[in-house]
């Protein structure tokens, strides 16, 4: 079941045209050059470590299009959820070369 989090306290409506106020405002993708992205290191658990990268600002399509390519040019696993896109291991800087390369502003964040 999917649970809608902005739904402002509606549980049900007798409206059948009853729309959230929020439901149809999709993001728009910003211009890579306008975009200031971080990447950092995430400890989790059992020792394992993972890059993660914050701040893009983009579409559902765009946000899990640039989590395929990462992933792939990476040669390993992920995920793209909650606004970042995580990837397995330690890849920081495979990760900012490629994001720069693509004409984003890149800053690693962390230690």
């Amino acid at each position: 079941m999917k649970i809608n989090k902005n739904t402002n306290g509606i549980v049900f409506s007798t409206n059948p045209n009853f729309k959230f106020a929020d439901e149809n405002n999709e993001q728009e993708t910003l211009p890579a050059n306008e975009q200031k992205l971080y990447v950092r290191l995430d400890r989790l658990k059992g020792g394992k470590v993972a890059s993660v990268v914050e701040n893009y600002i983009a579409n559902e399509t765009d946000f899990n299009a640039l989590a395929k390519e990462l992933k792939a040019k990476c040669g390993v696993g992920g995920t793209a959820k909650d606004g970042e896109i995580i990837l397995q291991g330690d890849h920081r800087e495979k990760v900012v070369g490629l994001l720069s390369a693509k004409g984003f502003v890149v800053k690693k964040k962390g230690g």
